[in-house]
């Protein structure tokens, strides 16, 4: 460090420890100058009314509350400014429980994918595409020739084994056999019996008839083509009645029901159809919702399956009931608390709810018919805080 950089930093030095030194004359003397304009700032509040608001006779400021008092007030109550609300007379009305589902859907009563029960070349097709058909009507046949001739060669064999059981029968009742060869004679013709009813099942399963009452859709092969018990031939339909399955969440289930009449309205239509619920689904989903199906009759076999839309199902209907909206209501330390207004305050009330439907809910206890209740504001509303009321319904 060379001679000229010595002495800038004792210099900085110096200066640093006087400035420590002077600093508190320097700041009385700053004070001292400051004094004055403080009286005279005092001065200049001479004349006003008491809590430094407006002069005796003038009127409060707009959303402030009687007696002058500001948003930390000196004014009455000491509360702070008013709060301009909305409320809601309460009165007895009807409460219904209207509940709605956007993603509805039509199912068919019944549907199976058509196929063999054994392996063959199809010989026969007995149904046109998209006719409806009887249940037990013969649809398609393959071919059971061997199996034909294997029956008749059983039956061929029937009365030789009678016969022989016959006569096994009357040399036994003159002791002229012994009860095991009549029995082995017996058991040869039971046996026949039998191969022959195994035939028969067989020559069934070579058969495809309707399990029940539909209509028929597209066949996917044709006489004279190979099939297997996994070759679909047609898929057969039931849509009279109709199903009509819909998702509810957890907490609408409980307030459906069968018996209950739901009304559905397809996408892209203006009908609706009228059903009724008949099941349940035993257990909540993955995603917190619960399948339900309605009935419809579709006489007509007009509603197709596969058809979306909504749902709307009317459950409980309460008579005479107080009701509150929903989004007056707080939830606070398990408590369901409301606001509503007394002598120009809020007032806090605890509240007993029961059915809640979409927009309302029905209050047990804590609303009286009359209450002027505090429908908007309610997450800025304090027990006793003033407030303005802008409309009141």
């Amino acid at each position: 460090m060379n001679k000229s950089t010595k002495i800038i930093v004792f210099s900085a030095i110096a200066l640093l420890i006087a400035g420590i030194a002077l600093y508190p004359t320097i700041k009385k003397q700053l004070k001292k100058e400051s004094a004055p304009q403080e009286v005279s700032g005092a001065r200049g509040t001479e004349g006003r009314g008491s809590g430094g608001g407006p002069p005796s006779g003038g009127s409060p400021e707009r959303g402030k509350p009687p007696g002058g008092g500001g948003a930390t007030g000196g004014g009455a109550g000491g509360r702070g400014m008013a709060l301009n609300v909305n409320a809601k007379i309460i009165k007895p009305e009807t409460l219904e429980n209207i509940i709605r589902s956007s993603t509805a859907k039509t199912i068919p009563d019944e549907e199976v994918d058509l196929t063999f029960e054994s392996s063959g070349k199809i010989i026969g097709i007995f149904f046109q595409e998209g006719s409806h058909v009887k249940k037990g009507q013969l649809l398609a046949k393959i071919n059971d020739k061997p199996l034909q001739a294997e029956l008749k060669k059983l039956q061929a064999q029937i009365p030789l084994a009678e016969d022989r059981v016959f006569r096994q029968k009357s040399l036994l009742e003159k002791d002229a056999v012994s009860k095991e060869a009549f029995e082995q004679v017996s058991t040869e013709l039971e046996k026949l019996y039998a191969d022959i009813e195994l035939i028969k099942a067989r020559i069934a399963q070579t058969e495809l008839l309707a399990p029940f009452d539909g209509y028929i859709g597209l066949r996917n092969i044709s006489e004279g083509a190979y099939a297997n018990q996994l070759t679909i031939i047609t898929r057969l339909t039931k849509i009279i009645p109709l199903k009509i399955e819909f998702p509810l969440n957890e907490s609408q289930a409980d307030f459906v029901s069968p018996g209950m009449e739901i009304t559905f309205q397809p996408s892209n239509d203006l009908s609706i159809y009228k059903a009724t619920v008949y099941a349940k689904e035993t257990r909540v989903d993955q995603l917190f919702s619960l399948r339900v199906r309605a009935l419809y009759p579709n006489t007509n076999g007009h509603l197709r399956p596969g058809r979306s839309g909504n749902v709307e199902v009317r459950s409980n209907t309460i008579k005479n009931a107080l009701t509150a909206p929903s989004e007056s209501i707080i939830k606070e330390m398990g408590r369901n608390i409301a606001y509503i207004y007394s002598n120009g305050r809020a007032k806090q009330v605890v509240l007993d709810i029961g059915m809640r439907t979409a927009s309302d809910v029905q209050i047990l206890n804590g609303l009286s018919a009359g209450d002027t209740l505090l429908v908007t504001g309610v997450m800025q509303l304090r027990d006793g805080l003033p407030v303005i009321i802008d409309n009141i319904n």
